[in-house]
């Protein structure tokens, strides 16, 4: 099966949950107005959608919109909260605000667990594998096993850093000689890295 783009994704999403709750699909025009975008573009992605085998549709008929469940109901497709920004650098404050939704499915997010997801600023992980822009998804959780990657609150500022408890500290070690590691004491776990995403 082809992949999807992220907004292909999540009309998708958006198309079998509207059926499941209604017992019928939506219209274009519902589609259209849930994600605020054109009649047009709602075309194009469910030619696309169509095109990739995801769902049929009967032509000129309203409402008739088909997922294809032999091709989706393997799939588990997690809603990820996507809150702000973390550093890979210094420590930077972020408002925890919600600034959307990415849809995300296995192996990136699997069923049970919770998760956010956070921008990466800096340089400081990259011989971790993880870059600035990268979207990095994050397992929540309030506890780490030492060398985890995990996503810290030290005094209101987020950090992500490899996890090490020391005998009286916790020390947050980058991974870039660049960068120093930052020991504290009142450091608050929020979450380990699950996985990164990243597009080109």
């Amino acid at each position: 099966m082809r992949q999807l783009t992220e907004r292909q994704q999540e009309v998708l999403s958006f198309i079998s949950d509207y059926t499941k709750k209604n017992s019928y699909p939506p219209t274009v025009r519902e589609i259209a107005d849930f994600f605020k975008i054109s009649l047009k573009a709602v075309q194009d992605h469910i030619s696309a959608l169509q095109k990739k085998d995801y769902i049929s549709i009967k032509p000129k008929t309203s409402r008739s919109i088909r997922i294809l469940q032999d091709k989706t109901e393997e799939t588990f497709i997690g809603r990820v909260p996507l809150l702000g920004t973390v550093a890979a650098g210094k420590p930077l404050l972020s408002e925890e605000n919600l600034d959307g939704y990415v849809n995300l499915t296995e192996p990136f997010v699997r069923p049970g667990k919770n998760y956010f997801a956070l921008r990466v600023r800096g340089q400081s992980m990259i011989n971790a594998g993880i870059l600035e822009g990268d979207l990095a998804v994050v397992e929540q959780t309030d506890s780490a096993v030492d060398g985890q990657i995990v996503v810290a609150v030290i005094d209101d500022a987020i950090t992500l850093k490899r996890y090490y408890k020391e005998s009286e500290r916790i020390r947050l070690q980058p991974e870039n000689p660049a960068f120093e590691p930052i020991y504290c004491r009142n450091a608050r776990i929020v979450g380990i890295l699950s996985n990164i995403v990243r597009t080109y």
